[in-house]
């Protein structure tokens, strides 16, 4: 499964995948291949739609945009567990926002903002399912290596060793709004880097 399969079924026109049938195989595609192409191709879709999500749930525009950063990043670390059989794939992107959005503000110590999405639960991996998601982070990993240092380093905290924000700030000894800048900084540069080099061999 490659990128260019995921967008079969729109070649004709050129249009964005948006059908969910469309989007499960960009899925698929990152999940078997870490195929780059079909991770922008899901982040253009989901990444203004997340954002938008979160708003509507009361998180201000900054908030959002960085819920938004760290759900399309667990979808890339967490693709090898989507299974189409249980949920249609934006189901599943906006049930891992909606648990992001949920563990954010129970560490912010806010009452739980009740967002209207059916909950799922992360189907549990077998060992193929498994050796997928390492490939993806290894892959992830390499890119994040082409970072300035200081920005590579909480972007590991943050989705490699799944640190909250204010602890990767009280590790490094740095304001909280600079851990966030960082990261945003940094996501951009790793999509561009992956827009100008596309799928490696």
């Amino acid at each position: 499964m490659t990128a260019a399969e995921c967008l079969a079924a729109t070649a004709e026109t050129g249009a964005a995948a948006t059908d969910d049938t469309d989007l499960a195989r960009c899925l698929r595609a990152v999940a078997e291949h870490g195929d780059r192409e079909a991770f922008l191709i899901l982040y253009d879709h989901f990444a203004p739609r997340v954002t938008a999500y979160m708003q509507r749930g009361g998180a201000s525009p900054a908030q959002a945009e960085d819920l938004a950063q760290d759900t399309l990043l667990a979808v890339w670390r967490k693709a090898a567990l989507f299974d189409p059989r249980k949920a249609g794939a934006a189901t599943w992107v906006f049930t891992i926002a909606r648990n992001l959005r949920i563990d954010r503000l129970r560490r912010e110590r806010r009452p739980t903002v009740d967002i209207d999405e059916a909950t799922l639960v992360d189907p549990a991996g077998d060992a193929e399912t498994e050796i997928g998601a390492a490939r993806a982070a290894a892959r992830l990993r390499r890119a994040v290596d082409d970072l300035p240092p200081d920005q590579a380093a909480v972007v590991r905290m943050s989705f490699f060793e799944d640190l909250p924000h204010p602890a990767i700030a009280e590790r490094l000894g740095i304001p909280l709004g600079t851990v966030k800048s960082r990261l945003r900084l940094a996501f951009k540069k790793v999509r561009d880097a992956l827009d100008d080099t596309g799928d490696p061999a």
